[in-house]
């Protein structure tokens, strides 16, 4: 077995080396540039390039060196750990990490659109061999939620609160959260999204307004999962890389914490609906779509304005109006597939030991089997914060087992079995 302290050693080299990379920050489009579309009437690209990004979001980091380092890190990677598991986990994330160094210096190029999709996806990537791509499971999830009118779920008379006062909801709903770390929940008016979540808090923008239903996916979303997720990866003694996430840790991240807004009963359709429309979104920019025609779809959608500009700001964040679209957004439907077929399946071979480990730290899917062999090992703890859909395992196997059984019925054959109870 390979020495712990060395795996520990380079696993923090690997955290610090890591440390000045923002992608989101690096990507980001300043509050002038909306303020510039607006003031044209909305009819005009924004004005974003490459000399934008390198003027207004300059990197935190010298690129050649950082990439130098993070070279000689995979260097000393390869000559201590070689083929054992935890040096090829080593080396995947090493490598996906100056991947996205290449990613950050070519913003405002197609370069950019191009790696982008390396790292996140693309809308015509398929789950399997043969399958479904994600453009049409974004089609065949808007049809499905198109059935639902949108006054069936709206509560009556929902109160709405003010970035302030969701602080302090936000803070005492996680005050529980870790018994060694507070959650801090602050204030933030550089972001695109309502809300964000760090390593030990949770920004809300500054001008977003929250329903009573909002602050509970907030809490379930960026508190349960990717909060404590952090956390629990931090508390990892020797594998303190678990910590910190990957682009393609951001897909069981984002799918995780999906899986825990439903199967917590925390979700809606209309929270599903907004994943949806980005996903076809982010299709129409592939297919050559501009800001302006995704901007303008947005609207015709039945967005406001603001809200159609935060959406396509995600499309289009790192890359030009006309360029091509950032991915990442696609992440959240890929992630949650897997996440259910993972758990699936481990309820079906009786695997339930497997489950809690998806919250050890930052870590994807496909490094799972891995993961386990670490834990057999002792180089990987249990983690120690949990939500609770997933601290009664068996409760959660329950609802799998039925969902094994389920998927094996024709919903065709039902729907006219049951015509006349639903007339």
């Amino acid at each position: 077995m390979p020495n712990r302290e060395l795996i520990s050693d380079l696993s923090h080299q690997l955290v610090s080396l890591q440390a000045p990379i923002r992608i989101l920050d690096a990507v980001a489009w300043g509050k002038d540039v909306a303020t510039e579309f607006f003031a044209a009437g909305a009819s005009q690209q924004p004005k974003v390039d490459a000399a934008y990004y390198s003027a207004d979001r300059p990197l935190r980091f010298d690129p050649v060196d950082l990439d130098l380092a993070f070279g000689a890190l995979r260097e000393r990677v390869q000559a201590s750990l070689g083929d054992a598991p935890v040096g090829r986990l080593l080396l995947c994330r090493i490598d996906e990490y100056r991947q996205v160094i290449a990613m950050l210096v070519a913003r405002g190029t197609p370069r950019f659109v191009e790696l982008a999709a390396e790292l996140y996806g693309s809308a015509g990537d398929v789950l399997y061999p043969g399958g479904p791509t994600l453009a049409s499971l974004g089609a065949l999830m808007s049809d499905s939620l198109s059935d639902i009118a949108a006054e069936g779920w709206a509560p009556p008379n929902e109160s709405m609160f003010t970035a302030i006062e969701a602080v302090s909801h936000l803070s005492e709903a996680l005050s529980g959260l870790s018994s060694e770390e507070k959650v801090r929940v602050i204030i933030d008016d550089g972001i695109v999204a309502d809300a964000a979540a760090g390593s030990d808090y949770i920004k809300l923008r500054a001008d977003a307004t929250f329903s009573a239903r909002d602050l509970r996916v907030l809490e379930v979303h960026e508190g349960w999962v990717h909060v404590a997720t952090s956390l629990n990866g931090r508390r990892q003694p020797v594998c303190s890389f678990l910590g910190k996430g990957t682009p393609s840790t951001t897909s069981t991240q984002e799918g995780l914490a999906v899986f825990t807004e439903v199967t917590t009963l925390s979700s809606t359709p209309e929270r599903l609906r907004k994943i949806t429309r980005r996903m076809l979104a982010i299709e129409m920019a592939e297919d050559g779509a501009t800001f302006l025609d995704v901007f303008r779809w947005f609207v015709d959608e039945g967005l406001s304005q603001d809200d159609a500009w935060v959406f396509s700001v995600r499309v289009f964040r790192g890359s030009t109006p006309e360029s091509g679209p950032f991915t990442k957004d696609l992440v959240y439907s890929r992630g949650f597939l897997e996440v259910y077929d993972f758990i699936r399946l481990a309820v079906k071979r009786g695997l339930l030991d497997r489950i809690p480990l998806l919250f050890a730290g930052k870590l994807a899917i496909k490094e799972m089997g891995v993961l386990t062999q670490l834990f057999e090992e002792g180089l990987v703890i249990e983690p120690e914060i949990l939500p609770p859909n997933i601290t009664d395992v068996r409760a959660l196997a329950s609802w799998m087992m039925l969902s094994n059984a389920l998927n094996q019925i024709d919903l065709g054959e039902m729907e006219v079995h049951l015509a006349d109870a639903l007339s």
